[in-house]
């Protein structure tokens, strides 16, 4: 066994999510689509099932695997909804956005600028998972900050 093994794979970060899909295979097949994902690869059980997976977004990676309720792997839509929200950055929100749903995703809030200085909408996909998308559009003094949650958590005027 070779001792200059890294403890983190290249290319990988410190936290990775790992989603759990009804339908891993089309999910992935879906993020390429709605997100422009790269396909990282996919590995199927005996029974056909996704066991693993890997998207990446940018400079992320998401891993993947199909719903097994034996193994009490459940996705959002078996269990009513999800309280993760997978947020991404990128260089266009309002594009991004579109893309995502005229892909399929469902729009939960549209996209605008916010108090906190990212141009941010949300969305969820038909496998039931949220996706924040933001772009950063200026940098926010931590007094500014402060006065615009007091004012409330809402998008500021423009």
């Amino acid at each position: 066994m070779s001792t200059n093994v890294k403890p983190i794979p290249e290319g990988m970060h410190s936290i990775t999510p790992h989603i759990v899909c009804a339908g891993a295979e089309s999910a992935m097949d879906f993020y390429i689509k709605a997100f422009g994902a790269i396909d990282g690869g996919r590995l199927k059980g005996t029974d056909g099932k996704l066991m693993h997976g890997e998207i990446r977004i940018g400079d992320s990676s998401i891993m993947l695997v199909d719903e097994n309720p034996e193994w009490n792997m459940r996705g959002p839509l078996a269990l009513g909804g999800t309280p993760i929200t997978l947020h991404m950055y990128v260089e266009n929100v309002d594009a991004a956005f579109e893309r995502a749903v005229a892909a399929g995703c469902a729009p939960t809030m549209p996209v605008a600028d916010m108090f906190w200085g990212d141009r941010y909408g949300m969305v969820t996909d038909p496998y039931g998972h949220m996706w924040s998308i933001a772009t950063h559009i200026r940098d926010v003094a931590p007094d500014e900050l402060e006065a615009a949650m007091m004012q409330g958590c809402g998008p500021e005027a423009t």
